[in-house]
């Protein structure tokens, strides 16, 4: 039985998909940018490489034959436990026996991913197995036989050295982070007081974790100054099949920054993930417990989501499960993402280990069906847009526009800056309302676009491109308009309201008619009197109008007033007389203080409105507001469409203000 020859079949069709693809986009492999080109990038499998460690002296089952037995570099085969007489074949990009080198398996898989990271490209090398495979060997070695880490971080460095010295095109900074993904909780290895940390995703799709620590790094040395002491701090333990046994995922992280040096200035951003994964254990073999068995428990449940991961990918499910572990939204990049991956499937030729030996081979051959899509994270340098300055002339555009401005600009010299920008913006782009941006960002567009026209760009300016940040400033503007017309529509049904309740009013005072109730035989009701009300009128204007002769002098006068009783007896209501307080005031001194309460209504501010009497805080602003809608007041009975106030209502009010703004004084709110 041959589980490899489907393998093949697949291999030849996506083969043929990739070169149909190159054939047709043109010669080599293209390059994306994140802020360019928006075809879709190559596809880029997953490359599997497996190594099968030698046997470990003194175990048991060293003295038997290994259950793994290679067939040439790339293919190899395993005893079938269901059918001895049987085997399984499995075909890979590459296979390491017993005798294979560290430097074999730098050399043939993981050093040629490396001048990606030149491109401005993500890569990442995965070590996957059992435990006691030999995973964190084959990462970190040892100092006779450095492992790919170490490697791969001195070639890195000369590449960056080679690439970034001067006269060169480019210049190259390089850093490092280093983090254990320990029972679900992220923790900086180089910074071993942080706590938790949280996984983000940025607005371009990149993953990122805030508060992570990076050191930069020229040589070697500064490497192994900070990853050998972070190495000390990752958790390890001992157990029935290693004596060492990883706890926890490590995670390197290599960051590659590329900044030109000559125009247009662009900028680039590689990043290589070294990955050491824990093993999947069978607690019956490890003997785990305690601390030891919820270690396991974490370990294995994270393993078990990045299957599900794979598993999702090659069947094009709709949702990929990242997020239901930590190490899967770290590996999103990695596996269906944007990064050229190398996955290191290490195996065991023991016996006792042969179930887990035929795990790793399936999920290894699982995972190289996965598709990444890497391309180039290219972009400008945010410090070019500052220094490039627009002249008043260059913003104003061609002597057409300068044609249709009014007489009125054309007297003035120079035009403000927003309005210039706006008038440019009109002519490099159809987006609307565009003199409500913010005018330094503005011009920094213009200022992109311009650059991008002198170098001979070819294709539509840059404010006429559909970009995200387009998108989402056409949304802002729109959200203010929006904020706008629900302003609007608030102050209307604000006005409506107080005009219903208005109408309501008058209604109710129309439809009131007091009810007189039959009183009882020989008695006699009367009708209720008001309440008498005086207004004591200010000493120093009473002296002041007795020392005019001409004028008149305001007090108050007694007036005889009547009042109706009723009777059973008599067939007519009889009046009599009563005592009744009336305020008598000139023409002139009632004109005099019309036309103060008209001035203050017109001009004064709410706090000085609710200095009148009747006026208090919600009238005021009701005032204030009708002004800034309708205009200025034309005489003081429009108070009335304001505050619903009826004449005689009118009269007391201005009675009740009248005397003390002649007077020069004003009276507390009411």
């Amino acid at each position: 039985m041959s589980a490899g020859v489907s393998t093949q079949q697949r291999q030849r069709e996506m083969a043929a998909a990739v070169a149909a693809a190159a054939a047709t986009s043109g010669a080599g492999r293209c390059r994306l940018s994140k802020i360019g080109a928006s075809r879709r990038p190559p596809p880029a499998r997953v490359r599997v490489a497996v190594r099968l460690r030698p046997f470990v002296d003194g175990t048991a089952g060293a003295s038997d034959p290994p259950c793994v037995r290679g067939m040439d570099s790339c293919s190899l085969e395993i005893a079938n436990w269901r059918n001895h007489q049987e085997t399984l074949k499995y075909q890979f990009d590459a296979f390491y026996g017993e005798r294979s080198t560290q430097q074999d398996i730098y050399a043939g898989s993981v050093q040629p991913i490396l001048r990606h990271l030149l491109e401005g490209q993500n890569a990442s090398v995965l070590a996957y197995g059992p435990t006691g495979a030999g995973k964190t060997h084959t990462m970190l070695g040892s100092p006779e036989q450095p492992g790919v880490i170490p490697r791969a971080l001195m070639d890195l460095l000369q590449l960056t050295r080679e690439e970034g010295a001067e006269g060169r095109p480019w210049a190259l900074s390089v850093t490092m982070s280093y983090l254990e993904i320990y029972q679900e909780k992220v923790l900086d290895l180089l910074d071993a007081t942080s706590g938790d940390l949280v996984i983000r995703e940025d607005c371009r799709g990149n993953i990122l974790i805030p508060g992570l620590t990076q050191k930069p790094i020229t040589s070697f040395a500064d490497f192994e100054r900070h990853f050998l002491p972070a190495s000390r701090n990752r958790t390890v333990g001992a157990t029935r099949l290693n004596q060492r046994s990883s706890r926890s995922h490590a995670v390197l992280l290599v960051k590659v920054d590329q900044r030109e040096r000559l125009a247009p200035f662009r900028q680039r951003e590689g990043k290589l993930y070294l990955i050491d994964l824990a093993g999947s254990e069978d607690n019956r073999r490890t003997g785990n417990k305690g601390l030891r068995l919820k270690e396991s428990g974490a370990i294995n449940a994270s393993l078990f989501v990045l299957g599900k991961v794979v598993d999702a990918l090659n069947q094009g499910l709709p949702r990929v499960p990242y997020r239901d572990s930590k190490l899967t939204r770290l590996l999103q990049d990695s596996l269906g993402g944007s990064a050229h991956s190398i996955l290191i499937a290490n195996i065991a030729p023991e016996r006792h280990f042969y179930l887990d030996t035929v795990s790793a081979l399936n999920f290894a051959a699982r995972t190289k069906e996965v598709i990444n899509r890497p391309f180039t994270n290219e972009s400008l340098q945010p410090h070019v847009l500052g220094p490039v300055k627009l002249s008043q002339k260059e913003l104003l555009g061609p002597p057409e526009a300068k044609k249709a401005r009014g007489p009125e600009e054309e007297e003035i010299g120079s035009a403000e800056p927003m309005a210039a920008s706006a008038s440019a913006s009109q002519k490099l782009s159809p987006l609307q309302k565009l003199s409500s941006m913010d005018p330094a960002m503005l011009e920094r567009l213009l200022s992109l676009d311009r650059l991008l026209a002198s170098q001979g760009s070819q294709g539509a300016p840059l404010l006429s491109t559909p970009k995200r940040e387009r998108m989402v400033l056409m949304k802002t503007v729109e959200e203010k308009d929006l904020e706008i017309e629900r302003l609007k529509m608030k102050q209307k049904e604000l006005e409506a309201k107080v005009l219903a309740q208005k109408a309501e009013d008058s209604k109710e005072k129309e439809n009131h008619c007091p009810t007189i109730l039959r009183p009882l035989l020989h008695r006699t009701v009367t009708v209720a009197k008001p309440l008498k009300k005086a207004v004591v009128m200010p000493l120093q204007l009473i002296q002041e109008q007795a020392a005019s002769p001409n004028a008149e002098i305001h007090i108050l006068k007694n007036k005889g007033r009547k009042r109706k009783v009723e009777s059973l007896d008599a067939p007519e209501p009889e009046e009599k007389a009563e005592d009744c307080w009336e305020l008598q005031i000139s023409p002139e001194l009632l004109a005099h203080g019309r036309q103060k309460i008209l001035d203050l209504l017109n001009e004064g501010s709410a706090r000085d409105l609710r200095s009148l009497q009747r006026i208090g805080p919600k009238k005021a602003q009701l005032i204030v507001g009708w002004r800034e809608l309708h205009g200025p007041f034309s005489q003081v009975e429009d108070l009335e469409r304001v505050e619903g106030i009826t004449g005689k209502q009118m009269e007391s009010f201005l009675k009740a203000n009248i005397l003390g703004l002649a007077a020069g004084q004003r009276c507390g709110p009411s």
